[in-house]
């Protein structure tokens, strides 16, 4: 394997890779429209956040080994392989299918084995690395071991149990990075590290398109679906400019400005952590996406004052709620200052679902794309005073 230097960047390897997650994050909002209910979400977030680990470990990796020389490249194709697997598995986690194999036992051992592959490529890429060595024998046994058992166990069940003992599961694997350390860990290129965090927002967004061409389906094209999709385009472009033009680079210059562990810590914190909020946050947002151009483009069976009802009527708020107190949680951890009109907009946007349940499908789209683009304008200008200041 090829040591990476300060100055790598993204590889075509590393994007042929994320490939694959482009279609397991459509599979998860796949998941959730599929019976929409709060339960479901509930499973699609915790579907969502053990492929998000898969991820993460590689994007890792990438960092400190170059993806498209040696062994790795290879291991990258055996990973996208087992990923792929796991998403067709998703739709039935929860709801198996009759025949064929167990959906739940085949997405549990896939996982795992994508967990076994990103520690055993950590060790062979650092061989006289002991501390890294430590590192992995923690992590083996406080954060892969125990949620793969509680994972295994729950296959056993079905509905609200599978749910509990994956739930704990993740909340094991992810709390267990936190007691393992950070020693031994490397981010060698911050550019690098960021350009591929920025990339998964992008193929989260891009699945929130997608989300509404799959919406239309094969209904005839209509005034109010192109009015749609524009709202929705522009609901897509304005979580784009907040993040690449307003609060995006920020973590990246702070990442390069430390060394040691201290720029782990930052890494596992503003990236592996509070990005994960950002890409569930468009998921959540384009199942309701989906659903306004499912019920304005089906004119048999919705009219057009028709609004979202129950889950996807908050989802498609609280999506854009989770994802803006999610940027408001970067900005803080990244340099201290209080984002208020993030902050505001997350509060506001989880709190709307209400609102949403009792105007026009179309409209909601309109003035929520219109609140976000408000406040892009609005924490611009929150930013230049802070550096004006």
């Amino acid at each position: 394997m090829v040591a990476t230097g300060g100055d790598h960047k993204v590889t075509p390897a590393e994007l042929f890779f994320d490939l694959v997650f482009v279609y397991a994050i459509t599979q998860v909002t796949a998941l959730m429209a599929a019976a929409p209910s709060p339960m479901r979400v509930v499973g699609a977030m915790t579907v969502l956040a053990l492929l998000w680990w898969c991820w993460c470990c590689f994007a890792w990796l990438g960092n400190v080994v170059r993806a498209d020389a040696g062994a790795l490249f290879a291991v990258l194709v055996t990973v996208m392989t087992v990923v792929f697997v796991v998403s067709l598995a998703v739709p039935e986690v929860f709801a198996d299918a009759p025949g064929g194999l167990s959906a739940p036992l085949v997405f549990v051992v896939c996982y795992g084995l994508v967990r076994v592959l990103h520690l055993a490529s950590y060790w062979i890429s650092s061989p006289g690395d002991t501390a890294l060595h430590v590192t992995l024998r923690r992590t083996a046994l406080l954060s892969v071991l125990p949620p793969l058992v509680l994972l295994l166990v729950g296959c056993a069940y079905d509905g609200t149990p599978r749910l509990a003992l994956w739930l704990c599961a993740v909340a094991i694997d992810y709390g267990g990075i936190y007691v393992t350390g950070a020693s031994g860990w490397r981010v060698s290129s911050p550019g690098h590290f960021s350009e591929r965090h920025g990339l998964i927002v992008i193929i989260a967004l891009g699945e929130s398109i997608v989300a509404m061409g799959v919406g239309v389906g094969v209904f005839p094209l209509t005034v109010a679906v192109i009015a749609a999709c524009a709202a929705g385009l522009l609901l897509s472009a304005g979580l784009w400019a907040l993040y690449f033009r307003r609060f995006g680079e920020l973590p990246e210059h702070r990442l390069a400005a430390l060394e040691g562990d201290e720029r782990t810590r930052f890494a596992r914190d503003v990236y592996t952590f509070l990005h994960l909020p950002l890409v569930a946050g468009v998921v959540l947002t384009a199942l309701g996406m989906k659903k306004v151009l499912a019920q304005v483009a089906d004119t048999g069976h919705y009219d057009l004052a028709e609004p979202l009802h129950g889950t996807v009527a908050w989802s498609l708020t609280g999506g854009v709620g989770v994802f803006l107190l999610g940027a408001a949680a970067i900005v803080l951890r990244s340099s201290g200052r209080r984002p208020t009109a993030l902050l505001v907009g997350g509060v506001l946007g989880l709190a709307a679902g209400p609102l949403v349940a009792v105007i026009p499908a179309l409209p909601a789209l309109a003035l929520l794309a219109a609140g976000v683009t408000a406040l892009v304008v609005l924490d611009g200008r929150g930013v230049a005073r802070a550096a004006d200041a």
